[in-house]
């Protein structure tokens, strides 16, 4: 691997702050100063500090990207943008990919990672793993349509979800509008605008706020991203 690619993916900097960086002579190798960006390591057992401080190489990367409307879930397309566009140049690896999807026109978080144990597990239907979403509804969202999300729902092709739990937030008369929390188990294609489909109403804005115990931050806007802490990476595995 290329030494500011390996820097860039320890967290040191982006890829021109790590050149930064080697300029400045803050880079050492085995003891000696080393300022060619593109000299080739091995990751796994070269020995690497930046101002005196051991730099320790993760396999792994994850990301947490709040995706924009009109962003397709994939690795890549020939036409549309996807998540992994989202990904500066710096951050991006070929063996990234997104962990389960959100519709083209669902915006929120979305975890992107090249650890696909934890993406297996995190989306295997035995454990459950809630994702947690706003929603603006045309339509009145009532006790009656949350005892309906409470129970198992047919769906109008016949296919049968699990439970929801389906909270409202505000009801504007006026509009006839539902602004509604709802948390699912399991990832049926296009399921939560199915499900109120079903109930006779319309989903116009869907935003996935939680998956797990991994939180949307409020600050970061559509189209922003953050590397994961190594305490949220710890939690996801542990669920």
């Amino acid at each position: 691997m290329r030494l500011d690619k390996y820097l860039a993916s320890c967290g040191v900097g982006t890829r021109t702050e790590v050149k930064k960086i080697l300029k400045q002579k803050k880079v050492s190798i085995a003891g000696q100063i080393e300022i060619n960006p593109k000299l080739q390591i091995n990751e796994a057992t070269t020995a690497v500090r930046v101002a005196g401080q051991q730099i320790i190489y993760a396999k792994y990367q994850y990301f947490l990207l709040n995706k924009p409307t009109g962003v397709i879930t994939a690795t890549k397309d020939k036409n549309q943008k996807t998540v992994l566009d989202c990904i500066h140049p710096n951050d991006w690896q070929e063996d990234l990919f997104p962990v389960g999807r959100l519709d083209k026109d669902t915006t929120g978080l979305v975890l992107i990672t090249n650890d696909g144990s934890l993406a297996h597990k995190l989306l295997s239907p035995k454990k459950h793993i809630k994702k947690v979403y706003s929603a603006v509804i045309s339509g009145e969202v009532n006790s009656q349509t949350i005892k309906k999300f409470s129970k198992p729902m047919r769906l109008k092709n016949g296919d049968i979800t699990k439970p929801a739990d389906l909270v409202l937030k505000e009801y504007s008369a006026k509009r006839n509008i539902s602004q509604v929390i709802i948390a699912i188990s399991e990832g049926k294609y296009h399921q939560i605008k199915r499900m109120f489909a079903a109930n006779g109403m319309h989903v116009e804005a869907l935003q996935r706020i939680k998956m797990g115990n991994l939180i949307l931050p409020s600050e970061l806007k559509q189209g922003e991203y953050r590397r994961l802490t190594e305490k949220e990476v710890e939690n996801l595995k542990v669920q």
